[in-house]
């Protein structure tokens, strides 16, 4: 029942995300100056919960003036270094993959 689930869960949030209904953690720190999006995710409270992990991960690099955003968004880049002036497109697996 448990893998029934996942390969649900995996397909609306592919679908969610190709409609751009997905959830997804965006997070911006001001040192460096950076803008990152995680997901996508199939609801608010998944994406907030995954959040603190990419947050804790952040804060162990030594981004500073972290702020923390969870919305409604189909991000064309997943990583936009600012200081840097460079786009990045990171190869990210679905937020779900790890945490069922």
């Amino acid at each position: 029942m448990k893998k029934i689930w996942h390969n649900l869960k995996e397909s609306l949030i592919n679908a969610f995300d190709k409609l751009g209904l997905a959830w997804w953690v965006e997070i911006v720190t001001h040192n460096p100056r950076c803008t990152y999006y995680f997901g996508p995710f199939l609801n608010s409270a998944d994406a907030t919960f995954a959040s603190k992990g990419y947050v804790e991960d952040l804060e162990v690099e030594g981004a500073q003036g972290i702020v923390v955003n969870v919305k409604r968004c189909k991000p064309d880049n997943l990583t936009i270094a600012e200081d840097l002036g460079e786009r990045f497109d990171r190869k990210v697996q679905p937020a779900f993959g790890g945490q069922i």
